[in-house]
């Protein structure tokens, strides 16, 4: 397809869980659902089930098991996105500044939540800005400015005086620093493994848990009430047991949390699933995980119970809207992803595209 041509989408358009269309067409980079009357257009056709580009929200262009990368890294980083069928990404934390990858064509859409914010010596060595809490509402501040309407926290970390997993901020200064995220215009997500600092952050007004392996039976009814999403990163979690190992001699109370919260991890996230609380995709890519895993995650949500339609949701329409981005709605832009199958009863099909069209070129 040249820039001056059409593409024609026909079989199933999948614009939304009950929006279900025979054919799209794209024209100058936006979705139609009217046919192009100019004589003379180029027309490609291609035949499948379209979904919106699929969306990874929690990932980390950027960054590495050591820290910052080159931006050579970042951007083959992004290109496997791409070419995963992962079509916008937020990142949920980064210590490089990544705001380029909007302003390239051929790479997927980023929402940066600019660089965690973490108690000193409390996260992995040369990713946060390490802060005691007197600070913590200044940097969120910065950071709000600096991103794209989030903010990330890290939430909890292993506690070395504990030997344990232990929540990082006092209530009052997660209050403060959320309300002022707020007043700017910016939400806020934390990365939270354990349960001591749940509750804290959602009474605080939290938007969003990264991860959330610590839900329990009585927090789960303040995160259904107040509406905070979850991004459960299945694919990270299934780490959880070769770091435990790792940790065994050093931190055995650790190690022995670590793998309680794996095995529980599927009855965690059907739980939350079945109250009500908004769960969406995300991988953890960047730091030791590789990118275009968003395939594989959406079939972790479907172990845990998730009905396959409300999986892809949770990558396709439902994260856009939850993300603030468009979906295939008449003159959005063209961002989508054709598949041989109906993802909907396999999604198994996600790891496989037929056709990516970004920015209403074809990618791939």
């Amino acid at each position: 397809m040249t820039d001056a041509g059409v593409l024609h989408v026909k079989g199933r358009v999948l614009a939304g869980p009950d929006d279900v269309r025979d054919e799209l067409w794209v024209v100058d980079g936006r979705i139609s659902y009217d046919r192009p009357v100019r004589p003379g257009l180029d027309v490609t056709t291609v035949d499948g089930w379209a979904l919106p580009g699929l969306v990874d929200a929690h990932c980390h262009v950027g960054l590495d098991t050591h820290g910052p990368v080159p931006a050579e890294t970042a951007e083959k980083q992004a290109l496997t996105d791409r070419d995963a069928g992962t079509l916008l990404l937020r990142d949920a934390g980064s210590p490089s500044d990544t705001r380029w990858v909007d302003d390239r064509e051929d790479l997927p859409r980023i929402i940066r939540a600019g660089r965690h914010i973490a108690r000193t010596r409390r996260y992995i060595r040369n990713y946060a800005h390490e802060i005691e809490p007197e600070d913590l509402v200044a940097y969120v501040a910065q950071e709000a400015r600096r991103g794209d309407g989030w903010v990330k926290l890290v939430g909890d970390w292993i506690d070395r005086g504990t030997g344990d997993l232990g929540a990082c901020w006092p209530r009052d200064a997660v209050e403060a620093a959320i309300g002022e995220a707020h007043r700017l215009g910016a939400r806020v997500t934390a990365h939270c493994f354990a349960e001591d600092s749940l509750r804290d952050l959602v009474e605080a007004g939290i938007d969003c848990i990264e991860h959330a392996t610590g839900l329990t039976d009585d927090l789960i009814p303040l995160f259904a009430e107040r509406g905070v999403a979850i991004v459960p990163t299945l694919v990270n979690i299934a780490t959880f047991p070769d770091l435990a190992a790792g940790g065994e001699q050093k931190f055995p109370r650790w190690s022995a949390h670590m793998r309680r919260l794996y095995d529980r991890r599927y009855d965690t996230v059907r739980s939350a699933y079945d109250a009500g609380i908004p769960v969406y995709v995300g991988t953890d890519a960047g730091g030791s995980l590789a990118h275009g895993l968003v395939a594989g995650e959406v079939a972790e949500l479907v172990r845990a119970g998730i009905p396959p339609v409300e999986a892809v949701s949770a990558t396709a329409w439902g994260a856009r809207k939850w993300l603030g981005r468009p979906g295939l709605e008449e003159g959005a832009p063209a961002d989508l992803v054709v598949y041989g199958a109906d993802p909907r009863a396999d999604v198994g099909v996600l790891g496989s595209p037929r056709r990516i069209v970004l920015r209403g070129r074809v990618v791939g």
